[in-house]
């Protein structure tokens, strides 16, 4: 069975009784089948660790590894989408930040809303201006900030994707507006059966040199571990900012990677897998509001369903990047339909068959009266306002030539 726009429509209906979509796919690292792979860190160094069911038959649960997690799996869907634009058409508001100087190299120079990590309630978009005014003050700034999943208009219009991987709108205050909708998407990777769980990366930081200074008053250098590029050998010295630091905290000489210090390796699973879901019952609390007719909010539904489907193919439908040493390629996935009568097996095609659903699910929207106000425009341009250019720049002033 392949998935289209009418099945879609009929299960996002109110009245519908099937429950969602699963996708199942066996990976491989590109080294092969029992390759390292390296797992999300958390503070203190740890890995997701937990035990799974991966069988109702199994007599005990496996360990296993959380690979990536549901919310960084939400992040790279939204980064897909991104990528994609052009095609999706998805709207966009970009936060340019081109007028606070020279900041680092390695920091963007714009920020996404498919970047933002609260997607609608983020922050950034709180402490953003349009020209003079406050984005929050404008008029889709007060709908979008004021929209919930049961008037959901405002979101379908300018962020669909929060309402296909949740939110929480809790940066506005205690006092004020604070819904929380549930991701109706979840995707995570699995590593089964790990080798080892507490393996570390061990090495040596070399120096072709060997610098190594004697004791006294002269082992010690004088920097500033703001800015690395002036620096004086000996405690005490002049350098703007300094303090006392040694070789080995600037850059030279050679350092031992001390057991306690090293990272996490990656580690050789038995399997690794990758399973995601989006929940027909989740989004059926979607809604356009009490105005609008079924056949819109179904169409709304579809349309997000169409839209995941489509950032799950462009992510993960061929190898992909998690990290560094977490390659993957997708060996062999299933597609399963979780009706009412009984789970079916389904095609979903590759990112062009998606891509044209989504395209199909745009259309019918738009037709039936679904808000798709900033679908298929230019990405709305934002500035930041005084406290948050003032904040940036204090994180990042400008190093002196």
């Amino acid at each position: 069975m392949k998935i289209d726009l009418e099945r879609l429509l009929s299960a996002c209906a109110d009245d519908a009784f099937d429950d969602g979509i699963r996708i199942d796919a066996e990976l491989h690292p590109l080294s092969g089948p029992g390759g390292p792979v390296k797992p999300a860190v958390y503070g203190g160094g740890n890995y997701q660790l937990d035990r799974r069911w991966e069988s109702p038959d199994d007599a005990e649960p496996t360990p296993v590894i959380v690979i990536d997690n549901v919310p960084s799996q939400a992040n790279r869907l939204e980064h897909a989408l991104r990528r994609d634009r052009e095609a999706s058409l998805i709207p966009e508001f970009v936060l340019d930040l081109s007028e606070l100087g020279d900041l680092p190299a390695h920091l963007p120079r714009a920020l996404s809303s498919l970047d933002f990590p609260h997607r609608n309630a983020d922050a950034y978009l709180r402490d953003a201006r349009v020209g003079d005014v406050d984005f929050i003050k404008t008029d889709v700034g007060k709908a979008i900030f004021g929209a919930t999943a049961q008037e959901c208009g405002p979101l379908m219009s300018w962020f669909p994707q929060a309402l296909l991987y949740g939110f929480w709108q809790s940066h506005l205050g205690k006092k004020n507006h604070n819904h929380k909708h549930a991701r109706a998407w979840v995707s995570e990777v699995i590593g089964w059966n790990p080798a080892a769980d507490d393996t570390k990366v061990m090495g040596l930081k070399g120096d072709p040199l060997n610098l190594n200074l004697s004791g006294g008053e002269d082992a010690a250098v004088t920097a500033n571990e703001n800015d690395l590029t002036t620096w004086a050998l000996g405690r005490g010295q002049s350098v703007e900012g300094g303090k006392q630091s040694k070789l080995s905290e600037i850059g030279h000489g050679k350092v031992p990677f001390m057991r306690n210090d090293a990272a996490p390796s990656a580690v050789s699973f038995q399997r690794v897998t990758q399973r995601a879901t989006v929940s027909f019952a989740q989004l059926r609390r979607v809604s356009l509001g009490r105005h609008a007719s079924r056949e819109a909010d179904a169409a709304a539904r579809a349309l997000l369903v169409a839209l995941g489907l489509h950032a799950h193919q462009f992510a993960f439908g061929r190898a992909f990047a998690l990290r560094s040493g977490a390659d993957l390629r997708p060996a062999a996935t299933a597609v399963t339909w979780l009706g009412a009568s009984g789970d079916e097996a389904c095609e979903i095609g590759g990112p062009e068959a998606t891509r044209d659903l989504l395209a199909a699910a745009r259309t019918h929207a738009e037709s039936v009266g679904t808000p798709l106000d900033g679908w298929g425009q230019e990405p709305t341009i934002l500035q930041p306002r005084a406290a948050l250019a003032d904040a940036i720049r204090s994180t990042w002033p400008d190093l002196d030539d």
